[in-house]
This record gives structure tokens, C-alpha cells and sequence, in this order.
């Protein structure tokens, strides 16, 4: 579930846009044009990655069906773009994601953003995955060589740092292949051919959605070695993902440890590229751990990120691959949780490396140093804490170290946006980089390898996004941006701030009706829109895509929305994210509630009996349990709700709530099944068979308890869809539905429903 906010960036790119687009007169926005095929603003550009040499940018872009495009790439020195993969090629070598009939496999690439092609280290080739089989192409002859042809696919292939070896996983195992040599492939982990519950250097579900691992393996610089993470996923329980549309239903088994479950048990491996028997290291001798991050200091010297089950305690190791010694050299703690992030950073000097934490209420990023001859022989020493202030950084970018500057994206000044900023390695000069209001999304792989130059997506919440390339402290180039929105007539949202009980800012955004301003007293039904969970940000300066439009039709139907991020939300600090803590839903649902009877007092326009709330997951769950605990809302909708935390992952939930056996009545508190026969007002819930991340037995269990309490409700499901009921049939479908409902019960009798 922390992936909810990728999630939308996923819905964000799919109605972006590749080109522009000449005015035309006033068009009406619907339901179907917002989900259509490349939606409003066309399709935005997909993979964009830099050439390992800095030249170039690359980008495949697609028509708005998704079926044809090709790679292009922008010259990083004169903004030119220039085709580097035809399409007749493209479409072989990287198919569209239409090919894929899997909609799991089709939703771990749109959440993930799974690379379909990866550049070699000389800048002078590409590796395509087409569909699990791999091909290596030469931009200089235009021809293709297809490297694997196994009947299994291969997954996560990574070139030595030399390009002359390619890694890859097979069937959960590891392999590795020499490029340009006459040396056959190589098996490097040797699991039995039937066992499903060892893997080696690849990532279960639970460690891509909850600690955003992204891969399991890592090369050693000098290309001797790989150190991979297994992963045994044997004690963990198995969810059955039931497919019911064949007259004969199949049975996709999900390993998926639920709070409480047993986790997969992991340790830390390294074998040599020519093949032999791993070494296995020992840091603890606790076997309840995560390891959420690990790589290589250096050739020999690995550090690995070792954090408790209870999530509030992050070690540190250094280790001698040779031997196996190992020390731990920092130690993170938090009263509440430790956030886990990517802010590791080892520097090239070879004996310092940039650290994240939250320890003085905000992330800032920190300097520690280490003994660079001998790495075990004493602990990290902390230099300096960088900068420091009420903001969050979310990402340290990049490093230039002949200039000793750090890059680095923060809300430093506007908690609603997202800006690139500099500060030099000995603490000073904190300078922004990027000016325009709104969000900035510049991330570690925006940078080129020498940290000169940057691609920046831009938006804000009237403007959808455009890339550009730019130069640090120099000028941007665009090279794409949307077609206009403009003949649409939206209507710009109101960005307002309420009050909690114990006085904290709470954010909010509110769309109005057009003829807001003149209507009458009580005449507009307000509906209430939070996600509402830990660690995201609903409430920003940003274009949210199709959310934002369908808020921006209901508006144009006479109907207000109010989106408010409540405490225990991301981007303000540890105390505001930590309200929550070991109780969900209280502190969401009485700041939800504060910021509504602010809103009405300030807008006597709304109608305080025709008040509506609909969510998706986190704001799936917040709907069910605002229903049960209030009888205020005379309707909701509910989409892939959590209704029984018992039900939700082991390092999501418990992250938050504790383990179940030492928070019972927390659980029991936090769960809208236990609740259900004090539902209030009419409820629509939603839910897909196929969903992997909030399963639907979640939707199953609080159906039984409304129908043991004699509650009359509605019911929506979607055959296979996973979490985000995704397609264009599925979405056109699934909007209309809930525009439907909110005119039947917030406006009965003006129009029959679509």
C-alpha cells in the first residue's frame, strides 16, 4: 500500500501527453474521453533512462493506443530528439504492455515501473526484454541478437560495470553470461528445478509494495562477484488469487504474509561470476529480520542494511566478502518506526557515504565518514548533518563530488510541493535549484552519471506535465509536454488549510461547481475524497490525472469535493505522520471530521444532509469506517478496501499497528467488519477478484457482517482486476458507476443514471 502513490503517478502518465495540441472550441469532459486510450493529453513518454556516457536521454514513446511507437533520445547537448529504434523494430524487441495477458504481471510493471530496455556501459547498445526473452542490439548496425531463448523468462538483467558479463534471473535462480564471448550461460544458484519457495537475487511482493526493493543482486565493480539476497519463502502463508472466469477456475498461489504471519526468512549471499559454491554471511542471530538495502562499498566490501520485525530499529553492517566478517557501524532507532529509503550513498572518495534520517522530527540527510583501509575497524563516524529545517527530504538525487555538492528533492517552504535543491558537503550554501511553483518529481535516475544535467517532470494542478532536460544552473528544454486541457474549462481547486483538535494544519483541496459563488444556501451536496494513509500525500501542487478530472466532472454536475490530509499522512514530519500510531482510523477520522464542520461553516453553500465519502484502499478503508462510526454521510463508495487489518501485510501493518498479539483491541478497534451494524446511509463497494494487494476477501468478510446485521448495501466486483481495476473497459465502467451513485443518492430524481 505504500505504492498508492505511484499507483496514481501511474494513472497521472497514462492520460499524459506526447505532443501538443492546436486550441480548438470548448469540449465537455466525460467519463469516456477521461479514460480513453492516452485519456485528454495523450500518452506520456515511457523509460526514460540517460546513456551511461551522459549524451543522451532516451524515451519510448507510444501512440495513444499504446500499440505503436519507438525509442527516441534527446542530444543532451543541443535538446535535438532523434529517433533511436524505429517502430517496426520497437515492436519486437520491447512490445507494448497490451501483449501482456497476466493483469498481476501487467499491474508489478505499471506500479513498478519495470524497465523494458536497459543501456550496456559503453553507451554503444541496448538490451531489450521482450517478454521475458533478451535481446542485445547495436545502435550501430541496427541489428538485434537475441542472448536468452530459454522457455522461461529471464527478469532484472544487469551488465557488469565493464559490460562484459550480463546477470539475470531464471525459474528463481541466478545467471550469468558473457557478452561478446563464446561462453554459454552459467547457472549460479542451483535451487531444485520444482522448488518455488527459494529465491535468489529476486523480490517477493511483499518486499517490492512495502519496502520498495526493486532488485535482489548486485554486481562487485571488479565484476567477480555478485551478492544477492535469498529470500525463503517457505514459512509464509499462501493467499489463493482464484481466477473465475474459465469453466474450469485456476488457483494462482500468492505467498503473503499477513500481520502476524511468519515473514520469508532472508540472508545474504555471494558467489564468484565464473560459478562455484556461495558464501553465506551471518550478521545476527536474529532470523525475524529485514534486509531491506545492501550493495557494495568497494571491490571486497559490502554494507547491509539490517531492520527489527517491530520496524523501529535500522543496523548498518560493513562486510569483508572474504572472509564473511562483518560490523555493525551505525545504528538507527525511533520511538515510532524507521523510515527506509534509498538515501544511502556511498561517495567515491571510498570513505564517506550519505545517510537519511528522521532523527530531529524531519528527514535531512547526514555525512558519515569511515575508516577507508579497514572498514571494520570502528564505527561510522558522523561528520555533519547536512541541512536541516521543518521540511522532508525525499530523495538524495545525486553527487557531484569535484564541486562537493549534493543534490537533493524536498518541500522545503511548501509542504504541497516538491522542489530540486544543492548543499555543498561541508554543510553550507543551500540553494533551490528549481524555481516554478509546483512539483518538481527529480529523482536519483533523472541525473546523469556526472551530475551536470537532470530531466525535471513538471506540474501542477491545472497544468499536466512536461519533461524537460535541463542543465544544472543553466536552462531547461522541454522535449515533451501535453496536449492542452485548456477547451476543457476546468475549474482551478481551492486550496484551504483547517485545524485538528490539538490545533495542527491540516491541507486540504476543494472543487467547487461552476456557479459556486451564486448558489444558494444548502443547495450543493459536498462528498468527501481522502486517502488518508501513512507515508502519502493526496493534497498537492500537482496534476493528478484522471483523479483530478473525474473531481473536476463531478463539479461540473453540481457536486463539491473536499480531499484533506489528516494526521498520520507523509510529508510533514515524524510527529504528524506518527498520530496515527497503533490505532488506525481514530485520529484520520476525527480530523476528517474537523476539517468537514470547518468547511461548512466557511461554505454555507453545502448541504449538511446530502454529504457523500468515497475512497480508494487506504481511502477504500476510511470510507467503510467513516460509514460505521457516523451516521452524517448519507452515502459512500468504497474501492479495494482494507476492512480487517489482520487481513493486510505483515511490514505495512505492523510498521503502524504493532504485531496483532500485542495490540489486539487495536485491530479490533481499527476494523469496519467489527462495526458493521452501525452502518449509516446507503454504501457502494467495490472490489476486484484478482486484487494481490488488498485482497478481496477483505471486501468478503465485511459483506458477511452487513448481511448478519440486516444492513442493505451495494456490491461491485470486477472479474481478475488487481488493485487498481485498471483497463479502460474496467475504469470507463467503474467511474460511471460512481458518478451513478452519488446522483442517485446525493441528487435523486434529476437524472437517470448513464
Amino acid at each position: 500500500m505504500r505504492n498508492i502513490v505511484s499507483l496514481l503517478l501511474v494513472v497521472v502518465l497514462a492520460i499524459s501527453a506526447a505532443g501538443q495540441q492546436a486550441a480548438s472550441p470548448p469540449q465537455q469532459l466525460t467519463i469516456e474521453n477521461i479514460f480513453a486510450e492516452g485519456g485528454l493529453t495523450g500518452r506520456a513518454p515511457e523509460t526514460v533512462k540517460w546513456s551511461p556516457d551522459g549524451t543522451k536521454v532516451s524515451f519510448v514513446q507510444r501512440d495513444d493506443s499504446g500499440e505503436h511507437g519507438a525509442l527516441w533520445y534527446v542530444d543532451a547537448t543541443t535538446g535535438q530528439k532523434a529517433v533511436l529504434v524505429a517502430e517496426e523494430k520497437l515492436a519486437t524487441l520491447a512490445p507494448p504492455i497490451s501483449k501482456i495477458k497476466n493483469e498481476r504481471e501487467k499491474e508489478r510493471i505499471r506500479r513498478y515501473s519495470v524497465a523494458s530496455y536497459e543501456w550496456t556501459p559503453d553507451s554503444k547498445h541496448l538490451l531489450f526484454d521482450s517478454l521475458g526473452q533478451l535481446w542485445y542490439y547495436s545502435l550501430a548496425t541496427g541489428t538485434a541478437v537475441q542472448i536468452t531463448a530459454s522457455p522461461d523468462p529471464s527478469s532484472d538483467p544487469k551488465f557488469s560495470f565493464d559490460g562484459r558479463q550480463l546477470a539475470y534471473i531464471r525459474k528463481h535462480n541466478l545467471f550469468v553470461r558473457s557478452i561478446g564471448g563464446e561462453d554459454s550461460e552459467k547457472q549460479l544458484t542451483l535451487n531444485n528445478a520444482n522448488d518455488e519457495d527459494l529465491l535468489n537475487g529476486e523480490v517477493d511482493w511483499v518486499y517490492a509494495e512495502e519496502l520498495g526493493v526493486r532488485s535482489n543482486f548486485f554486481w562487485e565493480p571488479n565484476g567477480k562477484h555478485i551478492a544477492f539476497l535469498q529470500m525463503d519463502e517457505k514459512p509464509v502463508p499462501t493467499y489463493p488469487l482464484t481466477d473465475l472466469l474459465p469453466t474450469h477456475p485456476t488457483v494462482d498461489p500468492e505467498k503473503y504474509p499477513k500481520a502476524g504471519d511468519r515473514n520469508p526468512v532472508v540472508r545474504i549471499g555471494i558467489v564468484a561470476s565464473s560459478g562455484g559454491k556461495t558464501k553465506w554471511i551471518s550478521l545476527t542471530n536474529q532470523q525475524d529480520i529485514y534486509i531491506p538495502r545492501f550493495g557494495w562499498l568497494r571491490d571486497g566490501w559490502l554494507y547491509v542494511q539490517v531492520l527489527n520485525r517491530a520496524q523501529d530499529k535500522l543496523d548498518l553492517y560493513f562486510v569483508e566478502a572474504s572472509s564473511g566478517r562483518s560490523r555493525k557501524v551505525l545504528e538507527e532507532s525511533s520511538p515510532n518506526w524507521v523510515e527506509v529509503n534509498d538515501n544511502v550513498t556511498v561517495l567515491k572518495s571510498g570513505d564517506r557515504f550519505l545517510w537519511s534520517s528522521w532523527r530531529d522530527g524531519y528527514t535531512h540527510l547526514y555525512l558519515y565518514s569511515f575508516n577507508k583501509a579497514n572498514p571494520l575497524a570502528g564505527d561510522a563516524k558522523l561528520e555533519r548533518q547536512l541541512e536541516s529545517g521543518d521540511y522532508e527530504v525525499f530523495s538524495a538525487d545525486a553527487v557531484n563530488e569535484s564541486s562537493g555538492t549534493v543534490y537533493f528533492n524536498a518541500n522545503k517552504g511548501e509542504a504541497r510541493e516538491r522542489q530540486l535543491y544543492s548543499v555543498k558537503l561541508n554543510g553550507s550554501e543551500v540553494t533551490q535549484i528549481t524555481r516554478q511553483s509546483g512539483f518538481h518529481r527529480v529523482e536519483s535516475d533523472s541525473f546523469s552519471d556526472d551530475a551536470t544535467r537532470y530531466v525535471d517532470v513538471f506540474s501542477d494542478v491545472m497544468t499536466p506535465a512536461s519533461m524537460s532536460l535541463c542543465a544544472v544552473g543553466g536552462e531547461c528544454r522541454k522535449f515533451w509536454e501535453p496536449r492542452s486541457v485548456a477547451h476543457y474549462d476546468l475549474i482551478p481547486p481551492k486550496f484551504l488549510d483547517f485545524r485538528a483538535d490539538d490545533g495542527t494544519v491540516l491541507h486540504g483541496i476543494l472543487f467547487l461547481p461552476p456557479n459556486a459563488a451564486n448558489a444558494s444556501p444548502g443547495s450543493v451536496p459536498l462528498i468527501m475524497n481522502p486517502y488518508g494513509g501513512p507515508q502519502a500525500q493526496a493534497v498537492l501542487n500537482e496534476w493528478y490525472g484522471a483523479f483530478f478530472l473525474f473531481q473536476e466532472l463531478m463539479a461540473k454536475r453540481g457536486f463539491a469535493t473536499l480531499v484533506v490530509d489528516n494526521r498520520g499522512m507523509g510529508g510533514r514530519g515524524q510527529k504528524f505522520a506518527a498520530a496515527l500510531r497503533r490505532h488506525f482510523g481514530d485520529v484520520e477520522f476525527k480530523d476528517q471530521l474537523a476539517a468537514l464542520d470547518q468547511a461548512l461553516t466557511q461554505y454555507p453553500i453545502f448541504d449538511r444532509n446530502r454529504l457523500g465519502w468515497w475512497g480508494w484502499s487506504y481511502g477504500g478503508y476510511l470510507t467503510a469506517f467513516a460509514m460505521t462510526h457516523s451516521d452524517k454521510f448519507k452515502t459512500g463508495v468504497s474501492v479495494a478496501p482494507v476492512t480487517d487489518w489482520r487481513d493486510y501485510d505483515s511490514i505495512y501493518t505492523e510498521r503502524y499497528m504493532g504485531l496483532p498479539k500485542d495490540n489486539g483491541e487495536g485491530y479490533r478497534r481499527s476494523s469496519p467488519v467489527n462495526f458493521a451494524a452501525n452502518l449509516r446511509g446507503r454504501m457502494l463497494l467495490v472490489h476486484g477478484t484478482g486484487d494481490d494487494n488488498v485482497h478481496f476477501q477483505n471486501s468478503v468478510q465485511l459483506v458477511n457482517a452487513l448481511i448478519e446485521a440486516g444492513k442493505q448495501f451495494d456490491f461491485m466486483i470486477y472479474p481478475g482486476k488487481t488493485h487498481g481495476i485498471s483497463g479502460q473497459a474496467a475504469s470507463t465502467h467503474l467511474f460511471h458507476l460512481i458518478e451513478d451513485h452519488f446522483e442517485k443518492n446525493l441528487m435523486p430524481g434529476r437524472s437517470e443514471p448513464h
